[in-house]
């Protein structure tokens, strides 16, 4: 009996044009991380289960990958944000603070899979952690690398919505809300998905007073450019003590985020960002596309007063993001907003024209350690099967080597684009691949 092959539901394979052009995202976003000095960390897929769940409950808790190898107790990491803690407790005496670290890795959530929700998936992060404390600024420094990032990928059109989770502490406070801030807040993070009427009737069914739902559905609909939304804010002239203190962080992090040098047309004060999330405390941020509004949220983050709390008594907090690459690549792919047009990462391919191929392997070290990517066709076909590989994966050039060749100690180079052939010493050759 043969097994059928199949993948599981909620995993990800790509066919090789694919994940090229999946690499070639992963690529630019680290490269962007590392522009701005971030340091790389790599941590564990599989960690002990009380150390990962000791910040986990609730929905995060039930959708963990756990299991007993021998007398352990073990777990798959459901983000890159509890190991981050973890290893920053660990390592505390190796690291200089302001830690800023990045990692892009895979994760696991044992939740019903979805079109576009995955089951394992890439999450790329930054981090920016201090000890004791750490300055407002940080916070205003992120979103010029989600600008910087967002562009690398090659998209013009986003905008960074950013809000600070005082600002709506302070509101339900206002409201005599504050015992159920937190489910208001996860009610609001949905208004996007779900709309206006809907997000109403999830605060009734919260027994949310009337009077209070149309306080907070008129505040968070506060318009005008970020300057009057500002206004507007301090215009209300709340006594709450959060509230004031957040507005003050939100009006620091907005003057700091165009000395950074992000464009106003690409990042605006959203008062119904809130970040579902129990940790964040201070500013909040999420990215649209906005030709591809459908997509959701494809950076976000914020502010957390004490990331390693369960770990450790020092005080850390830190400010962060994340990208989850999978979902954005299979959405962007879905909406043919990105182009696979890669199918080799070869630029050349050599093709032996006789029995004897050591000239053509010799070649092929050669060029390869010159830094140019090369294959060698090795199977015994005819001249015009090699040059119909190369041309189904668009290889550019392709290299034949013949008696003739041989004998002048050259190779004949065409160009697979137009045509043209040329007998080159190997200097030349890579002179013209470079």
């Amino acid at each position: 009996m043969k097994v059928e092959p199949r993948t599981l539901p909620g995993f990800m394979e790509l066919l090789p044009q694919e994940q090229i052009l999946f690499n070639r995202m992963k690529e630019k976003i680290k490269n962007s991380y590392e522009k701005f000095g971030f340091l790389p960390i790599n941590t564990p897929i599989i960690e002990k289960a009380d150390v990962l769940l000791a910040k986990a409950g609730g929905e995060t808790e039930k959708q963990i990958y756990r299991f007993n190898k021998g007398e352990n107790d073990l777990a798959l990491r459901f983000d890159l944000t509890v190991p981050l803690a973890k290893y920053v407790t660990q390592y505390y005496g190796n690291l200089s603070f302001p830690f800023r670290r990045y990692q892009i890795g895979k994760v696991y959530r044992g939740e019903r899979p979805q079109k576009g929700r995955f089951r394992e998936f890439y999450q790329c992060d930054i981090d920016i952690i201090g000890d004791g404390e750490l300055s407002i600024i940080n916070d205003a420094e992120i979103p010029s690398i989600i600008y910087a990032t967002i562009k690398e990928l090659g998209f013009e059109n986003f905008t960074i919505c950013i809000n600070n989770r005082k600002i709506l502490n302070g509101l339900f406070k206002e409201l005599n809300q504050e015992t159920i801030s937190m489910d208001i807040m996860r009610i609001i993070d949905k208004l996007e998905k779900i709309g206006e009427e809907n997000v109403i009737a999830s605060l009734k069914e919260l027994q949310v007073p009337q009077k209070a739902i149309d306080d907070i559905m008129t505040f968070i609909k506060i318009d005008g450019n970020n300057d009057e939304k500002i206004a507007k804010l301090e215009g209300l002239n709340f006594k709450d003590e959060t509230f004031n203190n957040g507005l003050n962080e939100l009006k620091e992090v907005i003057k700091y985020v165009r000395i950074f040098g992000v464009p106003e047309t690409h990042f605006k004060v959203d008062l119904t960002i809130a970040r579902g999330l129990d940790y964040y405390t201070g500013t909040v941020y999420e990215t649209f596309l906005n030709e591809y509004r459908e997509i959701g949220s494809v950076c976000s983050g914020g502010r957390y007063d004490n990331l390693a709390e369960y770990y450790t008594d020092k005080k850390l907090p830190g400010v962060g993001v994340s990208i989850g690459l999978t979902r954005l690549f299979y959405k962007l792919n879905e909406l043919q907003a990105i182009q696979e047009n890669q199918k080799s990462i070869a630029k050349v391919l050599i093709a032996p024209m006789t029995d004897e191929i050591g000239e053509a392997l010799k070649t092929a070290s050669y060029l390869r350690n010159k830094g140019i990517n090369t294959e060698v066709y090795l199977e015994n076909k005819k001249i015009k099967a090699k040059f119909k590989y190369a041309d189904k994966l668009q290889i550019p050039y392709v290299i034949t080597i013949g008696e003739n060749e041989i004998q002048n100690g050259t190779v004949s180079l065409k160009n697979m684009e137009n045509g043209e052939q040329e007998e080159l010493t190997l200097e030349q050759v890579t002179e013209k691949l470079r």
